[in-house]
C-alpha cells in the first residue's frame, strides 16, 4: 500500500529513490568552504591595493596558490550543485530546465576556469 494517488502512479511522481549522492557531495562541499574560505581571504585581504609585485609574492607561496585554486574548484562545484536544485524544483518545462542547467553548468565552469587560471598564472610570473 502506497501513499501516492493513481494518477501520481501512472504519471511516475513521487520518490525516484536517488538523490543521496548529490546530497552528500553538497554537505562535503560546504563543510571544506569553511577552513577555504579564511585560507583564502586572509592572503587575499593582504593583497587588496598592493602592487603586482606584492601580489606575486603572496601567491607565489605554494600554500596560497593551491589554497586559492583549490577555493575556486570547491566554491563553483558547490555553486553549481546549489543551482542545479533550484532550477530543478523551479524551472518547468524540458527544453527550459535542460537550457537553464546547460547554462548553469558552463557559467560555473568558466568562472573556475578563469579563477584557476588568475591564481596560476600569478603564481608562475617569474
Amino acid at each position: 500500500m502506497g501513499y501516492q494517488t493513481d494518477r501520481q502512479r501512472v504519471e511516475g511522481l513521487g520518490s525516484a529513490k536517488d538523490g543521496t549522492v548529490e546530497w552528500w557531495k553538497q554537505r562535503v562541499a560546504a563543510v571544506a568552504l569553511i577552513p577555504l574560505v579564511f585560507l583564502f581571504v586572509v592572503p587575499l585581504l593582504r593583497a587588496v591595493g598592493s602592487d603586482f609585485n606584492t601580489v606575486r609574492e603572496i601567491y607565489q607561496s605554494p600554500f596560497n596558490a593551491i589554497t586559492g585554486i583549490l577555493f575556486f574548484i570547491v566554491i563553483m562545484s558547490h555553486l553549481r550543485q546549489g543551482l542545479q536544485e533550484v532550477i530543478v524544483d523551479y524551472v518547468h518545462g524540458k527544453a527550459t530546465m535542460t537550457i537553464s542547467l546547460l547554462a548553469n553548468t558552463m557559467f560555473t565552469t568558466l568562472i573556475g576556469i578563469t579563477g584557476v587560471f588568475s591564481i596560476a598564472k600569478i603564481a608562475f610570473s617569474g
